[in-house]
């Protein structure tokens, strides 16, 4: 039966490739002969084309790259759980819990808002709503198809595709969380994380990824230093311009350190973020070729050390101590820089995007803060700074674009990204407020937003 099935789908295969070419004969378009071909395969009952499909010798080369790809999501998942640590690590321990929240809403509820409407919208197929600039969306799933679950899709299924884009989507939201702990009252945040992931990174993201207008001129971002890192960053600029410092960070005129209460989680959250890159750069190869992928995972890991020694050298120079919580940043920041063009830039010159984002990222640090803008975990520096300069480092180190297009690209991202974002933070303001009440501000969200201390047991988490 099985054998019966599999000649079926593959009779019906060569009918409509036939049909095809007795159409194009004829002088009919093309876009209508592909849809004959595609309405022929449509005939073909799921089971019997996919069993046709890996029985054939492209199976197993698709088969692999399919694995690798979810594996890469599983990875990137991992990078949720780094940015909860990080941003627990770098904040006081009574807003430990708020924290900890925040990043478990924002990894679900990015997940379902991409598959209702985000994931359509970002990759729309040609179905625009505004040509090249916005697609409307919509539910992401289909009935099984020989088109969106074989090599006729690309190297991985439709499900593979939209779980692992579905997992860099939540992230923008993450790196908001970051530049706004420890004041923002959570329900407003919730609010404006699930809009910037739902509606306002699918855009950004259909630009390029989904076909829009930067892909068409010839703008290059290959894991996302613009739309994923600077996008946020800009993002998170905007919110913290709305929201304020937290209080007591500049008084009289003087910057008052508020320390975080665990570098050893900021350290683990780190390593674990380093981690879960190879997922966020190596998966976005998409495909297992054995060249570009560890091609990939070496740039990835060149430019993180890069970043590290940048930023270790420059704040011991400049702050005459070795500041591990700068070297934590060297490397995020090493590892943002690199995101745009892993694939496009050579292992050497890797070295020198990682440093040099490694140093700017010390340098914006203490920029911000000296122009009072409050960014806890270092956030805007570290993924808006270093993510502009990644995406022209496509063009300094590599030449897989032009230096104009790319500087076209990375502020039309980064300055939608502010605009929006400072709309609908500063409307939710002016609605219901952004900022806990001062006494709850001083006694700590876990109690305030929560009731729950993260450290019941000791008494510091009262009063830290």
């Amino acid at each position: 039966m099985k054998i019966k099935k599999n000649l079926l789908a593959l009779l019906l295969g060569s009918s409509a490739l036939l049909l095809a070419g007795t159409l194009g004969a004829q002088e009919l378009p093309v876009e209508e002969a592909a849809e004959v071909v595609e309405a022929v395969a449509d005939a073909i009952p799921f089971e019997d084309g996919y069993a046709a499909f890996m029985e054939s010798p492209g199976a197993a080369f698709f088969t692999i790259s399919n694995l690798w790809l979810l594996l890469s999501a599983a990875l990137v998942f991992i990078m949720h759980l780094g940015f909860a640590t990080v941003e627990s690590g770098l904040s006081q321990s009574k807003n430990t819990v708020n924290i900890l929240f925040k990043n478990v809403f924002i990894i679900s509820m990015g997940l379902l808002t991409y598959a209702f409407w985000g994931f359509n919208a970002m990759y729309p197929d040609g179905a625009w709503a505004i040509d090249g600039f916005f697609a409307m969306g919509s539910w992401f799933d289909l009935e099984p198809s020989v088109a969106k679950m074989t090599a006729e899709y690309a190297d991985y299924t439709w499900y593979t595709d939209f779980i692992f884009q579905g997992m860099f989507a939540a992230t923008a939201a993450t790196i908001v969380s970051g530049a706004v702990a420890e004041r923002v009252k959570l329900t407003s945040f919730m609010i404006f994380a699930t809009i910037l992931v739902a509606f306002i990174y699918p855009i950004t993201g259909s630009w390029q990824w989904g076909g829009g207008w930067l892909a068409e001129r010839g703008f290059y971002d290959f894991a996302g230093s613009s739309l994923v890192h600077a996008f946020g960053g800009f993002a998170a600029l905007a919110c913290v311009l709305v929201l304020g410092p937290r209080a007591g960070k500049y008084v009289n005129g003087q910057i008052r350190p508020i320390l975080g209460h665990s570098m050893p989680l900021a350290t683990i959250g780190v390593f674990l973020l380093f981690l879960g890159w190879f997922g966020f750069n190596g998966g976005s190869v998409l495909n297992a070729d054995p060249f570009l992928v560890s091609l990939v995972f070496v740039t990835t890991a060149l430019a993180a050390a890069g970043g590290a020694m940048g930023a270790i050298f420059t704040s011991w120079i400049f702050l005459k101590k070795p500041d591990l919580s700068m070297a934590l940043n060297g490397i995020l920041a090493g590892l943002v820089g690199i995101t745009a063009g892993a694939d496009a830039i050579s292992p050497a010159c890797s070295i020198l995007v990682g440093l040099i984002a490694g140093i700017l990222v010390v340098f914006s640090i203490i920029f911000f803060d000296k122009i009072k803008i409050d960014d806890p975990v270092g956030a805007i520096s570290v993924h808006g700074v270093c993510g502009v300069f990644g995406t022209l480092a496509v063009a300094i180190f590599g030449d897989a674009a032009g230096f104009g297009i790319q500087l076209i690209g990375t502020l039309s991202v980064g300055a939608f990204a502010f605009v929006l974002s400072f709309a609908v933070f500063g409307l939710l303001k002016v609605v219901m407020g952004v900022r806990v009440s001062p006494e709850e501000e001083a006694e700590g969200l876990d109690i305030g937003e929560h009731g729950q201390e993260a450290y019941p047991d000791f008494s510091g988490a009262r009063t830290r």
